[in-house]
């Protein structure tokens, strides 16, 4: 079905339209919240005007408007703020125009001229001139013709203010701020593990995912990166979009990192233009090289048989990375030295905020070709409060080098270890780490008692 809309547009009469938004800035947190600074010229006559200010987004938080004039700061205030977000589309039209005369096109007869009565998905209803109603199916109709645009409808949201100018000044140069929500942004890191993993080449790019039903052309872009508090409202019913295709922009990375307040700022040195329904890649940081280490673990009273693989290096900046990284996802390759060097993805991880001179951990998945074994070989009751508890752990390599595997165990209570087969760790109060050398195509089983009383 063909469905038009045609209608004039509604004159605001002396109310005023603000001008060109310049001078965008854009300041975008990890939790779905960005703040928008803009400038804009306006014509403000002496005394009490309507201003409707439109380019704003759908999802702007109208009670965090702040707004000023640089030319004259004292002399205009703002006496009262809508939000008008009721936008005209043919629904809202139709629905509008209910006991209104409007005009139907449809692919038999007509055009039909009357007073709507009703309209539904199926349906219009319309009163003609003598009194008669006619029902026309939706699926009919090619074209509807409408008036003028009803009042209250806009096509853009926009703000609605009363000024008053209490100076002589007309022309001002003003500035406006708010908060939006619908604007995100994370770290993506891309790493490739090289020399029998013992190096990590690792690059990052920033992610903007912008659907705040607004559109930023030329923005100061900075991105803040950690955990900021906002108060969250009840929920409210918000329009629905459908992702857009990714749009990756591969630029020269122009980052410049600081600490600001307890938080990390990421500030772009040159502009970038976010539309909606967006998602925008800039370069965070080139490749960088950075020794890393390889680490097995086995934690048997969490994960059964397996031996998890990670690798951890130090965000240091002796070692390459140097500055604080962002939370984000970090996938890694490595090279197929036997097929010319091709890279091929072996695992992937979330790393959360990390300052300088602190330990990444990224887990890659389990190894295949080591295994482990744990049980309880017995417990003994000392006392009503008082047990011991014997364990022993089996570490299983087929892979064809030796390997070190980190044997991690949990005590709980107050502990005292009775006996054990090898030297362990005691990394906090309720946890112990055996480091465990275990030979190809070996086992080596671990043992230790310990007494508990609670």
């Amino acid at each position: 079905m063909r469905h038009f809309a045609r209608f004039m547009i509604l004159l605001w009469g002396t109310t005023l339209f603000a001008g060109d938004r310049n001078d965008i800035a854009l300041t975008i947190y990890n939790n779905d919240l960005a703040l928008v600074r803009e400038q804009r010229n306006l014509q403000v006559p002496s005394g009490v005007t309507d201003v409707l200010i439109s380019d704003v987004p759908t999802q702007i938080d109208p009670t965090s408007v702040h707004f000023i004039s640089k030319t004259a700061p004292s002399d205009v205030a703002i006496l009262e703020q809508n939000y008008q977000y009721d936008l005209a589309s043919s629904d809202r039209i139709l629905k509008k125009y209910v006991d209104n005369k409007i005009s139907v096109f449809t692919n038999q007869d007509g055009p039909f001229q009357g007073k709507l009565l009703s309209n539904t998905h199926d349906n219009l209803t319309l009163q003609m001139a003598d009194g008669s109603i006619k029902i026309i199916r939706m699926d009919a109709v090619i074209d509807l013709d409408f008036p003028k645009l009803p009042s209250g409808l806009l096509t853009k949201p926009t703000l609605v203010w009363k000024l008053d100018n209490t100076s002589k000044t007309t022309n001002h140069q003003t500035e406006l701020s708010y908060l939006t929500n619908g604007m995100n942004w994370h770290a993506e890191y891309v790493a490739v593990s090289r020399d029998d993993d013992k190096k990590l080449e690792i690059s990052s790019w920033v992610s903007i995912d912008n659907q705040s039903g607004g559109d930023y052309p030329d923005a100061h872009l900075k991105l803040v990166a950690g955990d900021v508090h906002t108060v969250q409202p009840p929920p409210m019913a918000r329009p629905r979009y459908d992702m857009a295709v990714a749009e990756a922009k591969r630029v020269q990375p122009q980052f410049e990192e600081k600490s600001f307040f307890e938080y990390h700022m990421y500030t772009l040195q040159n502009t970038t233009t976010l539309r909606d329904k967006q998602i925008k890649q800039i370069m965070l940081f080139p490749s960088v090289e950075t020794p890393v280490v390889k680490k097995y673990t086995y934690e048997g009273a969490a994960n059964s048989n397996d031996v998890r693989i990670n690798l951890e290096f130090k965000n240091s900046k002796k070692t390459g990375t140097g500055i604080p990284l962002p939370k984000g996802k970090i996938r890694v390759y490595k090279e197929d030295t036997d097929n010319n060097g091709s890279l091929e993805f072996v695992g992937e991880d979330l790393i959360d905020h990390t300052p300088i001179d602190e330990m990444v951990r990224v887990f890659l998945g389990n190894a295949f070709d080591i295994q482990g074994e744990r049980s309880q070989k017995e417990t003994k009751r000392i006392s009503d409060r008082t047990r011991q508890e014997s364990w022993e752990v089996k570490l299983r390599n087929h892979k064809k080098s030796d390997v070190t595997v980190t044997v991690i165990e949990h005590l709980w209570g107050d502990w005292s270890m009775i006996q054990h087969s090898h030297p362990y760790h005691k990394k906090n109060a309720h946890t112990i780490e055996f480091e465990i050398s275990v030979p190809t195509d070996g086992e080596v089983t671990v043992t230790y008692t310990a007494q508990v009383t609670w």
